[in-house]
């Protein structure tokens, strides 16, 4: 579609959304008589500038269906993400919504060539993660055959690979990475399998990883983005050129920011991504503050593609961690280490890389010296303090503890987090 036909299409579904929040959604019926925006006020796309931002504290704050703007007997699905206090933020999705996913996941498995002939193998894991479902039914909706298999033991996978002859592999890539040293570990070779296309997301990926993956398993290496307040995977994704990922516009409506000062960046600049989606009926976002950084290309692709593409994401603008694609929130840790007896609130956040696999160590101080002296109390506290983190986080993360005072104090603002990923293993 023409850029000048496809701006008059998104302007015609931001000035139906504006309405339909401002009739359906309390929270957002609030904001937008507060800031004095209707719909009829909406004249030109750039006039978006007038809504408010939605954040992610929003969602948190309207827990857990607030911001719903359907009754929960029209909602076909739910999802929801990790919350920095052990509330998720949650998602709910009409089934024109569902359709309306399926097509944006179909459309980048499309783009780099995914077809009805293909079988693939999704790694991630099923449940309230938007990863596994959001592709799933994308590959579905192309004619593809789906092997469900979830994530974990990867033996099992890497032999399930190979018997049931999957072309296409869904996971993150550091997972698929590690998946093809165990394959090769096992005996299984690059002629044993009949990989081609890996449809990888959820963390990022360097070059270099994506080169090591491709080697490693003997297949053409993709990127896609989204998130479940958007909708979850379909947001956008590379073509067969990689040259950015196309935002599918004509349902998400992209903008960069300056993260400090919330004004929006013209054309080409770096900054802060803001998405509205244009055509969600469970829970529409006006204005969703992602907190990731990257650029905006509107030039026509190389693919013929008009929708405009992002760079990868360069970073975020706030403090949180991907680790094995699962948000994580220092606050969340301060928060656990808060209700346990026992350990001060300095701590430090040791990330690592093994087999291409993200760890996380939380050293936490001690408070009381005399505990050094009892063994079996330090051995309490530790495995009520992993517990409980892993019960929050979602991920097994080993709890280190230290003596009082041995953790780096800082004048300004502490530096929380050590990564070591990047080091030689």
């Amino acid at each position: 579609m023409p850029r000048k036909e496809l701006e008059t299409l998104q302007l015609t579904r931001l000035k139906h959304l504006v309405d339909y929040c401002m009739n359906n959604v309390p929270f957002y019926h609030k904001r937008l008589t507060e800031a004095g925006v209707t719909a009829d006020k909406i004249k030109c796309l750039s006039d978006i500038q007038y809504i408010p931002y939605t954040t992610k504290a929003d969602l948190r704050d309207n827990y857990p269906y607030g911001l719903f703007a359907v009754p929960l007997k029209d909602i076909v699905r739910i999802h929801a993400s990790s919350g920095t206090t052990g509330n998720p933020t949650v998602v709910g999705y009409t089934r024109n919504d569902i359709n309306n996913w399926s097509d944006c996941v179909a459309r980048f498995c499309t783009a780099v060539g995914v077809t009805d002939e293909d079988v693939a193998q999704i790694s991630f894991g099923y449940g309230l993660f938007t990863g596994a479902l959001g592709l799933h039914y994308g590959l579905e909706k192309i004619g593809c055959s789906v092997i469900p298999i979830s994530s974990g033991n990867t033996q099992k996978q890497a032999k399930i690979l190979k018997d049931f002859g999957a072309s296409v592999l869904v996971s993150t890539p550091s997972y698929a990475m590690y998946m093809s040293e165990v394959a090769h570990e096992m005996g299984i070779t690059n002629d044993d399998i009949k990989l081609r296309i890996g449809l990888f997301g959820s963390e990022g990926c360097t070059d270099a990883l994506r080169d090591k993956i491709e080697k490693g398993f003997g297949l053409f290496s993709t990127d896609n983005y989204g998130m479940s307040e958007l909708m979850g995977p379909g947001v956008s994704g590379e073509c067969e050129h990689r040259c950015g990922l196309h935002i599918a516009e004509d349902h998400f409506l992209p903008e960069i920011i300056n993260s400090q000062t919330g004004e929006v960046l013209p054309r080409g600049e770096k900054g802060e991504l803001v998405i509205t989606t244009l055509t969600k009926e469970g829970i529409p976002m006006l204005r969703y503050r992602t907190k990731d950084i990257s650029r905006l290309h509107y030039d026509t692709c190389k693919c013929g593609r008009t929708h405009v593409r992002m760079e990868k994401v360069q970073g975020r603008s706030d403090d949180m961690l991907k680790i094995r694609g699962v948000n994580v929130f220092p606050s969340q840790i301060e928060d656990v280490m808060a209700h346990i007896d026992g350990i001060s609130p300095h701590y430090e956040l040791i990330l690592t890389r093994k087999n291409y696999t993200d760890n996380l160590e939380v050293r936490i101080e001690i408070n009381d010296v005399s505990l050094l002296e009892s063994f079996s109390e330090l051995e309490r506290l530790q495995k009520e303090a992993a517990f409980k983190l892993k019960t929050v986080l979602g991920i097994q993360a080993k709890v280190t503890l230290v003596p009082p005072r041995t953790i780096q104090r800082y004048e300004g603002k502490a530096k929380r987090i050590i990564d070591k990923r990047n080091e030689e293993e």
